[in-house]
């Protein structure tokens, strides 16, 4: 089955006119039991059509001529600077894993080959000076985010995004990484980005990485971890899911790669381990029987982006033994399919709006723009899995509040 087959109702087409892909939201299908594969074709025409007009406008040097720029009135001219290297660096840490999946055929396979070719052109276009779409990394600490997110896109898709790159982009790419260091992080999660970028220079076998912010990083973050799988952002608590957007996920994909250089961080890797075993069985239980989750906290308009830990950990196979594969399908997708079946998440081009649950402007934070919704593609990183895979096999299974809000006997839960 293609992944157009199930989706009958026609989308907005970009200007740059590439036939999107078409979704199915005419039905609350998050009360619908669908089958792996019925789930899986729908996820990626939804990454696909997100991914479409970030990636052939970039491919035709348009990028900075028809990406549109939604955003706070009273920080127009800065978000204007760096909403567009948001949306690569978000859209790419979110398909890298797609891109990367092995075991695909027919028309799967073709697609990511297409889309891999244009993600590679699109990692030129804004590191190379001679780019219409060229991206200044010095022009404002924004940069510092959208750098680790590309970084992490790197590390999600080694032989696809840096492998397969030409040394002269690899230089581009090392140049505009190490262009951050001017700018000092804030004291909350913005560490971990730099310890991120420095990490992927680490592995990129840089002689000049900086060994110091990873360190600082990793036992400052020791420091703010307050219990039950969560981290404060900072010295102070805050209940949102920041834990999932950053902390967790970059957590993780450090101590993995630098566990080698220090026992401590191999312990510090199987703490975290457990401690995002407790966050993911949290996060699973905030999903309401319908798809719906507590809309708590800073950015909420990154949508099922705020479930990354969870994709995260099904993508590497690490979920919690708690939590089979096809639950946290289960959930994800009710999830994915609620907040997509809401009206004007894209604009009339295809560009996605601030919100959660369609357009929803006044949810945005001083700091949003159009290119931070690109973090929504977080919770569509299972599709690394190839449809062989246990998650997308396996029958559906109803979710830990479905269960419980239906009047199935659970057990309670505790940490």
């Amino acid at each position: 089955m293609s992944a157009t087959d199930l989706n009958p109702k026609t989308a907005s087409t970009p200007t740059n006119d590439v036939t999107t892909r078409h979704l199915d939201v005419q039905a609350d299908s998050a009360r619908k039991i669908t089958t792996g594969a019925e789930d899986r074709a729908y996820w990626l025409d939804l990454l696909l059509k997100i991914a479409d007009p970030v990636l052939t406008n970039l491919a035709q040097g348009t990028l900075k001529g028809n990406m549109p720029i939604e955003a706070s009135p009273n920080d127009m001219e800065t978000r204007a600077k760096v909403a567009r290297l948001e949306a690569v660096g978000r859209l790419l840490a979110g398909i890298a894993p797609w891109l990367e999946c092995d075991g695909l055929t027919g028309q799967e396979e073709s697609l990511r080959l297409k889309y891999a070719s244009l993600a590679r052109t699109a990692i030129d276009a804004i590191t190379n000076p001679s780019s219409p779409d060229y991206q200044d990394f010095s022009i404002h600490n924004q940069v510092v985010v959208d750098c680790a997110y590309l970084t992490h896109a790197l590390l999600r898709a080694p032989e696809t995004l840096w492998l397969s790159l030409n040394n002269r982009v690899q230089r581009q790419v090392v140049a505009a990484l190490k262009t951050q260091r001017m700018f000092k992080p804030y004291f909350n999660n913005w560490i971990l980005f730099s310890a991120i970028i420095e990490t992927m220079l680490f592995w990129a076998k840089e002689q000049d990485w900086d060994p110091t912010r990873v360190e600082y990083a990793l036992r400052q973050h020791e420091q703010w971890y307050k219990g039950d799988g969560f981290y404060g952002d900072g010295p102070e608590f805050h209940w949102d899911y920041y834990n999932s957007f950053v902390t967790h996920p970059m957590l993780i994909d450090i101590l993995e790669i630098v566990q080698t250089l220090d026992a401590g961080y191999h312990d510090m890797l199987l703490r975290q381990r457990g401690r995002s075993d407790r966050y993911a069985t949290i996060l699973e239980r905030l999903v309401a029987p319908d798809g719906t989750f507590p809309p708590i906290g800073r950015s909420i308009h990154y949508r099922f982006g705020a479930f990354q830990l969870l994709a995260h950990l099904a993508v590497q196979h690490k979920l919690p033994s708690n939590l089979p594969p096809a639950q946290v399908r289960s959930a994800l997708n009710a999830v994915i399919r609620k907040i997509s079946a809401a009206p004007g998440m894209f604009d009339e081009n295809g560009w996605l709006t601030i919100g959660l649950y369609g357009h929803q402007p006044s949810l945005g934070e001083n700091y949003s723009s159009t290119g931070s919704e690109y973090m929504c593609t977080m919770g569509l990183l299972p599709l690394g899995l190839p449809p062989t895979d246990e998650f997308w096999t396996a029958p559906s299974v109803d979710w830990s509040s479905k269960r419980i809000w239906s009047g199935q006997n659970e057990p309670a839960d505790h940490f």
